[in-house]
């Protein structure tokens, strides 16, 4: 049972990196203190998110385009969690 604890924790810790992930992407110039967390938080998201972009093409809108690896990668954790931490906290 702790190991399905630790599992929960972890899912949960990296769900939240992801959203770090997301908005540092938003800003264009990462201020200097804050660029060694960006590239710890790309080290620990990008084994995830890399296949999944050559699996998706981004949605192209107009000159922009969409990356939805990020969202999938959302579901599949929130799918995961649900399916092994159901009644384990």
């Amino acid at each position: 049972m702790p190991l399905l604890v630790i599992v929960c924790f972890a899912l949960d810790v990296y769900f939240f990196i992801l959203i770090a992930r997301i908005i540092l992407s938003w800003i264009t110039r990462l201020p200097e203190p804050v660029l060694p967390l960006a590239r710890g938080v790309r080290a620990v998201t990008d084994p995830l998110l890399i296949p999944l972009r050559n699996l998706i093409p981004p949605v192209r809108f107009g000159p922009g385009a969409l990356d939805l690896s990020p969202l999938v990668l959302f579901f599949g954790i929130s799918l995961l969690r649900g399916l092994i931490c159901r009644g384990s906290l």
